[in-house]
């Protein structure tokens, strides 16, 4: 089987030469043909100087570089369009998914799958990045609309005949999960060791990852829009007891309901469905100003490859 291994990245010389090492000792026995896509995402390290080296030293390993930071999955989706094998494998460059267990990835493609995802045994990271992950997924799940959501990881393998089916994408907000599901619903997933990191700090936090939940949700879904419907629904129910309340009370007891705070609760109560319903609104216009305004998911700043025999 022919591989392309795609690796976004970022800040990461000290991992990179082990990483592409590793690579090598699995893909030469896995692998009948293969090749190593090294995406520099905007490093403000040696990592491309590194990558040079690398693409240099071997004939398999190409390197390119981005103009600037763009995030994980635009420098992903970078490198997979330039992938030449019938396989692609995305993998972290800190050394924390193994590259020892990518034939698992591959085992389980072979039995008709199309995306295989890593599934961590015991992922190895603190109590925030662990909630924004679950939020991630959860978020991811809804998105995707399959119950592998819930196992999605950046360890994946998938065929490169799905390509095409994200080939014209051109939005500046990128899930390759939620591209893949474009091509397919014929998931898997497989449980693979988790490292821990050895070098240096993770550069997803939980910041990072609520934003790219909240892009996934409105770039992919229309799952927020459903929800302001509901609110939108769920108040103007409220709205109707209450107006049969005051008429009620009317009627009953002959005077109206007194006092400024029900009024002033009432007010706000609506005035806040509103402002929530107004604000996804404004979040899918705000999508909508990216997509049409054409900003490119990335710019190449340079290519290097050993042409070498």
């Amino acid at each position: 089987m022919d591989v392309s291994i795609v690796v976004p990245v970022f800040n990461s010389e000290g991992s990179l030469a082990q990483l592409v090492e590793r690579l090598e000792a699995v893909l030469s026995v896995s692998s009948t043909g293969y090749e190593v896509i090294l995406v520099n995402d905007g490093s403000r390290d040696r990592s491309w100087q590194l990558v040079q080296e690398l693409a240099s030293r071997y004939r398999w390993v190409t390197g390119i570089d981005l103009m600037k930071n763009y995030g994980q999955h635009n420098a992903l989706l970078c490198g997979i369009r330039k992938a030449r094998h019938p396989v692609i494998v995305t993998i972290d460059d800190d050394l924390q998914h193994p590259p020892e267990e990518i034939p698992k990835l591959l085992a389980k493609l072979d039995e008709g799958f199309d995306v295989v995802y890593g599934t961590p045994e015991n992922e190895r990271h603190g109590l925030w990045r662990n909630l924004a992950s679950t939020v991630t997924k959860f978020t991811l799940r809804k998105a995707m609309g399959a119950r592998t959501a819930q196992s999605v990881s950046a360890f994946r393998a998938f065929r490169t005949s799905l390509r095409p089916s994200f080939e014209n994408y051109r939005g500046a907000f990128v899930s390759i999960d939620c591209l893949l599901t474009w091509g397919t619903s014929h998931f898997a997933a497989v449980v693979v060791r988790h490292d821990p990191r050895g070098i240096g700090v993770s550069n997803y936090t939980f910041r990072k990852l609520l934003i790219h939940s909240l892009n996934m949700m409105t770039g992919f879904s229309t799952l927020p829009l459903q929800i302001a419907t509901y609110v939108g629904f769920a108040f103007t129910l409220v709205g109707f007891l209450v107006l049969a309340y005051v008429v009620g009370r009317f009627f009953w007891s002959g005077g109206s309901v007194p006092g400024f705070p029900f009024l002033a609760s009432t007010i706000a109560i609506f005035s806040g469905a509103q402002l929530f319903a107004l604000g996804i609104i404004g979040e899918y216009l705000a999508r909508m100003y990216v997509r049409t305004s054409e900003q490119p998911a990335y710019v190449v700043r340079e290519t290097r490859a050993n042409t070498a025999a």
